[in-house]
Formats: structure tokens, sequence, C-alpha cells
């Protein structure tokens, strides 16, 4: 007697609505979260895109502004260029190069740190001024010191000049800075002279530049 096999249902043969393989929800699943990065990331990278004209713009409506300002400097806008006179040495025992390197020195803190350019002709600002002291004295040793100290003192007097018509910021009058660096008195002033030399003009500079710039 043969055993009847029993065929499966036709139903359930031709059913196709059962729900996914959790490994196909999965793979599906992927790939919606390997897309979603790109989705996001499209909008930013378009901004990047965009950002040396943004810088563009942002600069040209800074050059729009009553005055040019960046850190802490303000100068009239009408005001573009500048220049410095060879400042004069009427110091007596100061080197002969003195002068020379503190011009040299303003000139360059004022191009590199400010939208001025230098110019030889009509400058539109302008720097003159002489180095009227230059000298060493001794310093008292403070209570309960013994070493004995020396200071190199250098004072100058400038002026700065606005040539620009209804502009801002010129100096009334003369104005004096000085400053000083001390050193051992058992030390050969020869030897540090240049350092002690460019610590004092480091300090000049800055006030020199504050006073112009920065309304001190």
């Amino acid at each position: 007697m043969r055993r009847k096999v029993r065929q499966p249902s036709r139903s359930r043969r031709w059913k196709t609505d059962e729900p996914a393989s959790n490994t196909a929800l999965q793979v599906d699943a992927a790939a919606h979260y390997c897309s979603f990065p790109k989705q996001v990331a499209a909008p930013i990278f378009s901004v990047f895109r965009h950002m040396p004209s943004l810088l563009l713009l942002l600069s040209l409506w800074v050059s729009a502004t009553a005055c040019y300002s960046l850190k802490g400097i303000s100068i009239d806008p009408k005001v573009r260029t500048f220049f410095v006179q060879n400042i004069e040495n009427t110091a007596l025992g100061a080197p002969p190069t003195l002068a020379v390197d503190f011009t040299e020195r303003l000139k360059d803190k004022i191009r590199t740190e400010t939208p001025l350019k230098l110019v030889n002709d009509a400058p539109d600002a302008e720097f003159s001024g002489r180095i009227t002291d230059f000298r060493v004295v001794p310093v008292a040793p403070k209570p309960g010191e013994t070493v004995s100290l020396n200071r190199l003192e250098i004072r100058l007097q400038l002026l700065y000049s606005v040539n620009v018509e209804g502009a801002e910021g010129a100096w009334p009058a003369e104005r004096t800075f000085s400053h000083f660096a001390e050193f051992g008195a058992d030390q050969d002033l020869l030897s540090i002279q240049d350092v002690l030399i460019r610590q004092i003009f480091d300090q000049l500079l800055e006030d020199v530049f504050n006073a112009a710039f920065n309304n001190w």
C-alpha cells in the first residue's frame, strides 16, 4: 500500500506577503544609515564652496565702516598712506646708527600692523622728530640688595601729522617718549648695548604706535 504524500497547499505555495527576514531588514537599515550622512553633508559642503565669496563680502563690509579697527587700533578712513621722515640724532654719545634704526623699525611696524601704505611723496600722515637723549645713569641698590645697577635711558620727541583735510588723529604738538633698560654695573656697556637698545626700542615703538593709532 502506497503512502500518500501530502502536497503543500496552493495558498501556502504562492503566498508572497510574508514579512521580510531579519537579515533583509538589517541590510535595508544599513543602506539607509549610510545614505543619511550624505544628505546632511551636501548643504555643509555647499557652504564651504561659497566661503571665499562670503569672506570677500565680509572684508568689503569692514572696509566700508567709519574707521579701520584691528587689534584695538583706530585710523581715520581718509588716511591711507604714511611716511616716516629720517629721525634726527641730537643725543650726545649715541651710536651713529641709532636714529636710522629707529626710523626703519617704525616704518616696519606701521606697514605690518596697519593697512597704511608707505609712500615717499604726499603722504596722508607722517612722523618726524629726533632722539634727544642717550645716557647711562647709576641706579641705587634697593633696600636689602647689594648689587649695583646701571640704567641706559633713551628719550625722543616725535610729531604725528595728518595732511588730509577733515581727517582726525594728528597730534597738536610734539610728544616726548622715553624708556630704559638696566644692566649690572660690572657689565661692559659696549658688549650688551645692542641688546639693551633693542629692548628699549621695542617699548618706545609700542608707545608711539599706541599714541598715534590708539588715542593714548
